[in-house]
C-alpha cells in the first residue's frame, strides 16, 4: 500500500468512525416505566423494542418493570422516567391532588380503551351480581385500580357499604381461595389467571367486570413528561408510531410476541402469559369501544364524564380537568393506528 492509499484508508476509517459516533449521538434516550411486572401485556412494549422499531425511529428506549400505576405516574412526574404506562384514573388523581406540581405527566395515547378492573369471587360465596357485594369483605392492595375506582362501580350498581382488607398483591388471590375474604378487585387478566394457577376452575369464578356493569372508565394510557413534550415532541411522536407498529404485530401473533417478555424474565410461563396477553387484547384493547373511537384515541364526552367520576370517587383536592391530562396531537396517522381486527 503506497502513502496515498494509506491516507485514503485512514480518512475513510475516520469518516466511518465519526459517522458512527454522530449516529449514536442522534439517538434520543427514553426511560420508560411499565405499570406492572414483565407479564403478558408487557409484550406491547417489549416486542417493538426487541424488533428494533424504537431504534429505527432514532430512540434508545429502556423499558423497566413497574409496581403499580400510581408509582409510574409519580416517577414520571419526578423526572426519573421520561414516559410510562399507567391507569388513566391514577393519572387524573395525581393531577387533581397535586395542582401545583411542576411536571405533571400527560396522557398521549389510549391503549386500554376499557378499564381491566373487575370484582372477582368464587361461586360458593353466593355472589353472582354487584348487589350481592353489600356487607361483604373485599380485598385488594390499597393502590389497586379496581379498589380505587370501586366507589364509581358501587354508585352505578347501588352497592351498600363493604369492608376492605388490605394485603400485598401476591396474597390477594391466595386469601380469596382460603376464604379469608369474599371477593377481590383487580385487573381481570391478572387475577383470573392467578386464581386458576392456585387451583380454581374457570367455571367456579364469578367475574363482575366494571365495563359490563355501567362503568365505562378508560384504562391504561401511555404518559409522557411535560418536559419531554416541550423539548422533544418529535421523540414522543416517533415513540408512538413505533409502538403502534409493534402493537399490531403483538395482536396478530401473541405467542410470538411473548418471546420478548421471556427474554426479559426467563422464569415466566410462556403459555400462561400468552393467555394473559390474549385476554387483555380481547377485553380491553380490541373492544367495540376501541373500534368505534379508533385505537389510541379517546371520546371527549366520555373523557369528561370519567374526569367527573374520578373527582367524586377519589374525593380529590381539585376537580380533574380532562384537557390537562390528555394531549392527542402527537398520535400516529389514521393509517398507522388502523391495527384492530374487526
Amino acid at each position: 500500500m503506497n502513502k496515498r492509499q494509506l491516507l485514503q484508508t485512514i480518512f475513510a476509517t475516520s469518516a466511518l468512525s465519526f459517522g458512527l459516533v454522530a449516529g449514536a449521538q442522534t439517538m434520543t434516550p427514553i426511560k420508560f416505566q411499565l405499570d406492572w411486572r414483565f407479564e403478558g401485556p408487557a409484550a406491547l412494549f417489549l416486542h417493538p423494542a426487541a424488533k428494533g422499531y424504537f431504534k429505527a425511529a432514532g430512540l434508545d428506549v429502556a423499558v423497566d418493570a413497574g409496581n403499580g400505576s400510581g408509582g409510574t405516574v409519580t416517577r414520571v412526574a419526578s423526572g426519573a422516567y421520561d414516559m410510562g404506562f399507567a391507569d388513566l384514573a391514577a393519572l387524573m388523581e395525581f393531577h387533581a391532588n397535586n395542582p401545583d406540581a411542576p411536571n405533571k405527566p400527560v396522557a398521549v395515547m389510549m391503549v386500554y380503551n376499557n378499564t381491566p378492573a373487575s370484582v372477582m369471587a368464587l361461586k360458593k360465596s353466593g355472589i353472582t351480581k354487584p348487589a350481592d357485594l353489600t356487607g361483604k369483605k373485599l380485598g385488594a392492595p390499597v393502590f389497586d385500580a379496581g379498589r380505587r375506582a370501586f366507589p364509581v362501580f358501587a354508585k352505578a350498581n347501588n352497592i351498600g357499604a363493604v369492608n376492605w382488607t388490605t394485603m400485598d398483591p401476591a396474597l390477594r388471590e391466595t386469601m380469596l381461595m382460603r376464604g379469608d375474604i369474599d371477593a377481590i378487585t383487580g385487573f381481570t387478566f391478572t387475577s383470573l389467571l392467578n386464581l386458576e394457577a392456585r387451583g380454581a376452575k374457570a367455571a367456579d369464578i364469578v367475574v363482575l367486570a366494571y365495563p359490563d356493569y355501567g362503568v365505562k372508565l378508560y384504562g391504561n394510557v401511555i404518559v409522557a413528561s411535560p418536559k419531554l413534550l416541550k423539548e422533544n415532541p418529535a421523540a414522543v411522536k416517533a415513540f408512538l408510531a413505533a409502538f403502534a407498529k409493534g402493537a399490531k404485530e403483538v395482536m396478530a401473533n401473541p405467542a410470538v410476541a411473548i418471546e420478548s417478555v421471556k427474554a426479559r424474565d426467563g422464569i415466566i410461563d410462556s403459555k400462561l402469559e400468552t393467555r394473559r396477553l390474549q385476554l387483555a387484547i380481547d377485553t380491553v384493547i380490541n373492544t367495540p369501544d376501541a373500534r368505534t373511537e379508533g385505537f389510541g384515541n379517546i371520546n371527549a364526552g366520555r373523557m369528561a364524564l370519567m374526569a367527573s367520576q374520578v373527582s367524586d370517587a377519589f374525593n380529590t383536592k381539585t376537580r380533574v380537568s380532562p384537557d390537562a391530562v390528555w394531549n392527542g396531537t402527537l398520535l400516529p396517522t389514521t393509517a398507522e393506528l388502523n391495527i384492530l381486527k374487526k
